[in-house]
C-alpha cells in the first residue's frame, strides 16, 4: 500500500482568494503583487501554497492575513482549477475561496507590506495564469446566490438605505432596476426591518434606515429576486 502511495507524483495545492468589496457605489476586487508576475502590469489574487498540517480553510485564512493583515473575514470555498497547464513553473492544483466585505471596515486594516489594491470589476487589469476565469466564476456564484438568498449584506453597513441596497445589487448584477418594482420586491420578503431613523444630508425627506432580519434568516426559505430582469441573460 505505500509503495502505490510513493509511487505518486507529488503534485502542489494552492490556494486562490477572490476578495469582493463595496464601496458604495461599485463592487471591487482586492489583487496583490507577489512577485510572481513577470509584467509590471499583472496582477494576482491572493494565493500561497497549502502546508502538510493545515486545513484548507485554515491555509486560505493564513494566507489572506499574511498578504493583507486581515483577521476574522468569512472565506467561502468556491470551486478548485486543476488544468495541466495552469502554473508554468509546476503542477500545481488551485483551490478558491471568495469573501464579501465592506471596503470602508476593512480597508484601512489592510497591511501594507506587499502591494494591494481594490480594482473595479469593470477595470480590471490583466491577471496571472487563470486568476481571470476564478473572478469569472466567483462572480457568477455570486450572482446565482445573490438572486435566491439575501447575501451580500457583509458589503453594507449594519444599518443601510433601500437606495444603498438597491445600488449594491445593481453592482453584483451590472444592471439598473427599477425603484418602486426594487423595493416593493426586496421589502416582501420580510428579511428587511424598517427604522425610525432616517438617513439625513442627502435630501430633504431622507431616506429610512434598514436593518437586516437575522431572524429570518434561520428559517428555510428561497430569496427568488424575480425583480432581476433577464437573470438568465446576466448569467
Amino acid at each position: 500500500m505505500l509503495n502505490l502511495y510513493q509511487q505518486q507524483t507529488k503534485i502542489l495545492v494552492a490556494l486562490d482568494s477572490i476578495i469582493f468589496g463595496f464601496d458604495g457605489s461599485e463592487l471591487k476586487l482586492l489583487l496583490v503583487k507577489r512577485g510572481l508576475e513577470e509584467d509590471a502590469n499583472t496582477w494576482s489574487l491572493m494565493g500561497g501554497w497549502l502546508q502538510p498540517d493545515e486545513s484548507l480553510s485554515e491555509a486560505a485564512n493564513r494566507i489572506l492575513f499574511e498578504h493583507t493583515g486581515l483577521k476574522g473575514v468569512y472565506l467561502e470555498q468556491l470551486a478548485t482549477f486543476g488544468n495541466p497547464n495552469r502554473d508554468p513553473v509546476s503542477r500545481t492544483v488551485s483551490v478558491t475561496f471568495k469573501a464579501l466585505v465592506n471596503i470602508a471596515d476593512y480597508d484601512e486594516k489592510i497591511s501594507k507590506t506587499l502591494t494591494t489594491k481594490w480594482f473595479s470589476l469593470n477595470q480590471l487589469p490583466p491577471l496571472l495564469f487563470d486568476h481571470a476565469e476564478m473572478v469569472h466564476v466567483a462572480i457568477e456564484r455570486l450572482r446565482t446566490n445573490a438572486s435566491m438568498h439575501p447575501i451580500g449584506f457583509e458589503l453594507l453597513p449594519e444599518k443601510f438605505t433601500l437606495p444603498q441596497l438597491q445600488t449594491l445589487y445593481e453592482a453584483i448584477f451590472d444592471t439598473k432596476f427599477d425603484k418602486r418594482n426594487f423595493s416593493r420586491k426586496i421589502l416582501g420578503t420580510g428579511y428587511f426591518i424598517k427604522s425610525v431613523e432616517k438617513q439625513k444630508g442627502f435630501s430633504k425627506k431622507g431616506a429610512f434606515y434598514y436593518t437586516l432580519n437575522k431572524e429570518k434568516l434561520t428559517e428555510p426559505t428561497s430569496f427568488n429576486f424575480q425583480f432581476i430582469p433577464n437573470f438568465e441573460k446576466i448569467l
